[in-house]
């Protein structure tokens, strides 16, 4: 029977799968080598987001003795267990794809090299390099005459030093450095030799200069080896009515920086007795995920490792298309009148974008603009354009989510900026994230007013639209742009609800409108219709739509889905899942977007979203879709899913085993969706 627990997959462990095929991109010979030491970082930082998030939670579940059927796969306990489990066995992996790494870089004669491997020319260079720029940065503490033991920061990195003499065993002093990766880059270009590229880490740079450091000591022998701790991430939000979402936040984020440990990983060469005097010291004990690692932590600092060495170590990015329709108007507004567009990033140009809302702040038909920001970037295109439009007169509105975990900081100060300027910021909605990918433009056109609507499936960020896979619709559709305006009176009024006409709103009606899509087609394979299902997600988690989806496949509804990340749900299960086929995209790109399509009978429904299939987004966020109308755009959403759906070489096969294996296309020769699909696109635009 469907929803029966052996017909789930423990969403943490679903997880470590997806993080499994980031390491085997690591490992694949055939992406560029400079590319590979990428995905070892990519893998290192989602590891740690993962301790911090979802093994947090696990543990605060366990200390309150709390067991919600949400927890498939046991109790916290055990999940744990298995957690600890599987992440021993992927270190020991990512260590051997490393030093095959680094072979491999020495090929290219590209050497990372430590303290004791310099010639003259680089230990000078080195020596300076010390002196000037790394010493003062430095604040060593002895740990053995400090009155209280210091206090681990969440995901820094520190070298515990052992300092002994021979004559004395038994005597051996301890010490701490924090490595100032927040203020000097983790990896320094030597001088080169030869043909030979050389980089040095930081952490190595400090080891070369520990003899100067603590010179005041005597003693024979000096080793620093590497720790880290992994904190808790959650956010414990004070329900204090007296104080504003912005006063909350901001103290909440005070309190994270020394929230409960995790886990502490470590360099296996550490001396045992400085091994024990540590955690004896920071209280860690009693920790379960205590990690033996290798001489360096925080691999995720390689996603900004060096551009040394040839230019094919390296994705060949082609430059962003522009979008036709819209290069074939003066006016963006015109170009969005005439027909609805839907862009494709980072295929595409988000300069489009920002395009829109630089003409919208100087246009002087524009009376407004309204936007909902969830992420924006570090020097926000987006934002300035916003504040050029308060500048030029125009009402701004802005929901700026104050909760986007790890962006907090960044959105509290960007809350203050706009402030600053003029333009209204909403505090969000008591209870729920907005996690929606809105704007609307206001233009009084004759003596009517006439709004455009932007709904997207990823951040109004320039940045991750280079890197991640994202859609947004710019229409003028008033069937669209009506449900827009209510959502934002929500966003404003949040006691004022809505009938929603076109869009599809979380929380109130994604749950509700996406089960009678399924039941529709399920109804249709009952009566001998044809009935099928496509869909695009980065996690299919929520138990209830995952029982619609196997109540479907019994039903004979045939379904297609690319899930990049967690899957719960198990596909090919006789009887249960037969007719449910599922893949996962890693590649270049991060795949971001949520498309879903309906077969309704053969007058098919096509949407994107910014929902995944998870009860948070379901129940617990403002979650926007939106319909597309436009028949062609629709056949370009199809079209752009069927060459993913095609993809021979980067989708990997969800199944009960997790194994990850790559989805071959049996006599059709090799396919590379997203490289497919830019060649597709540039095709589209005319010659």
């Amino acid at each position: 029977m469907a929803g029966k627990n052996n017909h789930i997959i423990n969403r943490e462990i679903s997880w470590l799968s997806f993080n499994e095929r980031v390491l085997q991109e690591a490992d694949d010979p055939d992406v560029p080598l400079l590319e590979r030491l990428k995905f070892i970082g990519i893998f290192s930082s989602n590891l740690d987001e993962f301790f911090r998030v979802r093994v947090s939670s696990l543990r605060r579940m366990l200390e309150a003795g709390i067991y919600p059927k949400s927890v498939y796969g046991g109790s916290p306990r055990r999940v744990l267990k298995r957690i600890h489990k599987v992440v021993v066995k992927q270190r020991e992996r990512f260590d051997k794809i490393f030093l095959k790494l680094e072979r491999e870089l020495e090929q290219e004669n590209i050497f990372i090299v430590n303290e004791s491997e310099l010639n003259e020319k680089q230990e000078r260079f080195v020596h300076d390099y010390f002196q000037d720029q790394v010493r003062p940065a430095l604040v060593p503490i002895m740990l053995d005459t400090v009155p209280k033991f210091p206090y681990l920061e969440n995901q820094v990195i520190y070298l515990a030093i052992w300092l002994s003499k021979r004559d004395k065993p038994g005597s051996a002093k301890y010490a701490l450095i924090e490595v100032p990766t927040d203020v000097l880059p983790r990896f320094i270009v030597l001088p080169k030799v030869d043909d030979r590229n050389c980089v040095i880490m930081l952490d190595d740079v400090i080891r070369y200069g520990l003899k100067d450091i603590f010179s005041v000591f005597a003693h024979d022998d000096i080793g620093a080896y590497t720790v880290k701790i992994t904190r808790d991430a959650e956010l414990d939000i004070d329900d204090d009515v007296a104080l504003s979402t912005l006063e909350k936040i901001s103290k909440s984020l005070k309190q994270r920086r020394s929230a409960q440990a995790v886990r502490f990983v470590y360099d296996r060469d550490i001396p045992q007795d400085l091994l024990s005097f540590v955690l004896r010291n920071a209280n860690l004990t009693k920790l379960d995920n205590v990690i033996a690692g290798g001489r360096y932590h925080n691999a995720r600092d390689f996603m900004n490792f060096p551009n040394v060495g040839a230019t094919r170590l390296r994705y060949k990015t082609p430059p962003a298309l522009h979008h036709p329709q819209l290069d074939a108007h003066r006016s963006m507004f015109d170009a969005v009148k005439e027909r609805d567009v839907l862009l494709h990033f980072p295929y595409q140009s988000f300069h489009h974008l920002t395009d829109l809302l630089r003409e919208a702040a100087i246009d002087p038909k524009v009376r407004s603009i309204k936007i909902t920001l969830y992420r924006v970037a570090k020097h926000s295109t987006i934002v300035n354009a916003l504040i050029n439009a308060v500048r030029n007169g125009k009402k701004v509105t802005v929901l700026l989510e104050l909760q986007a975990r790890f962006d907090e900081e960044a959105n509290i100060y960007w809350t203050g900026e706009l402030k600053k300027a003029g333009a209204r910021v909403l505090s969000g909605v008591p209870g729920l994230k907005v996690h929606s990918k809105l704007c609307m433009i206001t233009r009084k056109e004759g003596q009517r007013l006439v709004d455009y609507a932007l709904v997207g499936t990823g951040n109004y960020h320039e940045g991750t639209a280079q890197i991640y896979t994202d859609h947004v619709l710019l229409t003028a559709d008033k069937r669209i742009t009506t449900d827009v305006r209510k959502t934002f009176e929500f966003l404003k009024d949040n006691y004022r609800t809505h009938n929603y006409k076109q869009l599809i709103v979380s929380p109130f009606f994604t749950r509700k409108r996406f089960a009678k899509l399924i039941r529709r087609e399920i109804q249709n394979a009952k009566t001998g219709k044809e009935a099928y299902m496509y869909g695009k997600l980065n996690g299919l988690v929520d138990r209830k739509m995952i029982d619609k989806l196997y109540a479907a496949s019994q039903a004979g509804v045939k379904i297609r889905l690319i899930v990049r990340g967690i899957c719960s749900l198990i596909p090919g299960v006789k009887g249960v899942s037969d007719n449910v086929e599922v893949i996962s995209i890693v590649d270049k790109y991060l795949e971001h977007s949520r498309i879903f399509v309906f077969c309704n009978n053969g007058d098919e429904e096509v949407y994107i979203s910014s929902a995944d299939w998870m009860t948070r987004n379901l129940d617990h966020r403002v979650e926007i879709s939106t319909p597309i109308h436009d028949e062609a755009l629709r056949e370009e959403l199809k079209h752009y899913l069927e060459i993913q759906f095609q993809d021979s070489t980067k989708a990997r096969v969800i199944n009960k085993t997790q194994n990850n294996q790559t989805r071959a296309n049996a006599g059709t020769g090799d396919h590379r969706a997203q490289f497919e699909i830019y060649d597709w696109l540039r095709r589209k635009r005319p010659q």
